[in-house]
């Protein structure tokens, strides 16, 4: 029997679901993976690559294909839409089986949804199996059988479950035993015309091996003291492995496993590992929401919410986006994002906070813009991360919690090293007092003054909720 599998978000080798399941099922196979234009760059017949997913995306294909080609397996590269140009390589290869990993989004469950029935007509079948998550939303609910909206009891049961069935990553990789013959120099990579377009951002090495070893080299250190560093944006404290597992260029299942591993081999490093493994489990949390309300895409979760006045302030919003807002923790991680496609994770709380209840702008131009520029960009956990922010979607931080930028800042950044990192005009002004320029020291004059008054936009934040809820309770 012969298979395909199609490549999406899984670009690894070792610990692949799908693949370990072709390869019982099929003698010989081909991989694949379709670059889709409009998913891509938006349209149009040529693939264009401009953001700093795409481009992060696209290393990850280059050494996946040199891993496969060191195997003497060709990885086939098509352009075109999924639900065409894989029943035509069905048909020219004769196989049986299309295999894929099961998808999270709405889009890309109606696209999967298309390529079944056009992979059928074509004669063959698909097995289709989970893989970018460790359990579905089906099998963590609650004891009446809903899902969960909070996160912590999800947490609970989420290990319980783990306990109950442990599901570890293959020790090695495992193949189909042969290839289809007659497309070893077929549709490869360089082959297909792409617009790569230049970007500013400093990306991390794509591919298996580099993902592996930044787990190594997390575990065998850092890690110990992860529950402490991981909310200091200048120490180099976490993972760093969310571009990875956007992709699946690592397992989430090895990624648990080998933080079981870690934890168990000295009490030393147990506290961050469990703390780690916990955020782990964030993302499933996440991606649960999204598969089981789709609707948290373009709308609150939270329909009390759906009622709240936001302003349409563009220069505040661009003043945001570029890190001109004179606060100077959240200009620091919103010029490290444009920099570099990343942001720590405790200034992405900060600085969403600070766009939805200090400027009292729409979570979703937030998310957005965020969803452009990220390399780890996941619908999921960036949906989920926006609403949390924003109070308006599940396991909500409550509307009258709203994180004071300065404060923040002097907390988290006490020293200003991560300040001073990305804010050029502030690095000559010491200590905490560069978290208060033109308070506590002179505000250099190449930066600016804050766009508001934080205690003030507290309040009128306060007043826009509340009357969001008071207007939901009498017109439910």
């Amino acid at each position: 029997m012969r298979g395909i599998h199609w490549f999406r978000n899984d670009l690894r080798l070792l610990d692949n679901t799908c693949i370990l399941a072709l390869a019982d099922c099929v003698d010989e196979w081909l991989p694949v993976f379709v670059l889709d234009p409009e998913l891509l760059g938006g349209g149009g017949k040529r693939a264009k690559v401009k953001t700093p997913r795409a481009h992060f995306l696209l290393d990850c294909l280059e050494r996946l294909e040199a891993d496969l080609d060191a195997r003497g397996v060709p990885l086939q590269v098509l352009s075109g839409k999924p639900e065409k140009v894989l029943p035509q390589l069905i048909r020219e290869t004769g196989a049986e089986r299309l295999s894929f990993s099961q998808a999270s989004t709405p889009l890309a469950r109606r696209r999967d949804d298309r390529v079944a029935s056009a992979v059928m007509k074509a004669g063959a079948e698909t097995l289709v199996l989970r893989d970018h998550t460790i359990f579905g939303p089906e099998e963590i609910r609650t004891k009446t059988g809903g899902a969960y909206s909070v996160y912590t009891p999800y947490r609970n049961t989420w290990w319980q479950a783990w306990k109950q069935a442990p599901r570890l990553a293959a020790a090695r990789v495992r193949l189909p035993k042969k290839v289809i013959p007659g497309f070893a120099k077929q549709n490869r990579l360089d082959q297909i015309e792409v617009d790569r377009v230049e970007i500013e951002q400093d990306l991390p090495p794509g591919g298996e091996t580099a993902a592996k070893k930044r787990l190594r080299d997390f575990l065998a250190g850092p890690v110990a003291d992860y529950a402490e560093d991981r909310d200091r944006p200048a120490v180099d404290g976490t993972s760093r492995l969310s571009p990875y597992l956007r992709f699946g260029v690592i397992s989430i299942r090895k990624c648990i496993g080998d933080g079981l591993k870690a934890a168990e081999s000295s009490a030393r490093f147990d506290v961050g590992a469990s703390k780690w493994m916990d955020e782990l489990v964030w993302r499933e949390f996440y991606t649960g929401v999204l598969e089981n309300t789709p609707r948290v895409l373009g709308g609150n979760f939270r329909p009390e919410y759906d009622a709240l006045e936001w302003n349409d302030d563009s220069e505040a919003f661009t003043a945001w986006c570029e890190g001109r807002t004179g606060y100077p923790f959240v200009d620091a991680g919103m010029r490290q994002l444009r920099a570099t496609g990343w942001m720590h994770n405790r200034v992405r709380m900060v600085v969403a906070s600070f766009l939805t209840k200090d400027l009292l702008i729409d979570w979703r131009r937030g998310e957005r813009y965020f969803f452009e520029l990220l390399v780890d960009g996941d619908p999921a956990s960036n949906n989920g991360g926006w609403q949390w922010a924003a109070s308006t979607g599940t396991d909500a931080q409550p509307y009258f919690r709203i994180f004071n930028p300065t404060t923040q800042g002097e907390k988290w950044d006490p020293d200003g090293q991560y300040v001073r990192k990305w804010v050029p005009e502030l690095r000559e002004i010491e200590g905490k007092a560069i978290h208060s320029p033109g308070k506590r020291c002179e505000r250099p004059a190449d930066y600016p003054a804050p766009i508001v008054d934080h205690a003030i936009a507290r309040e009128e934040a306060l007043a826009a909720f509340k009357k969001a809820r008071q207007l939901s309770a009498r017109h439910p």
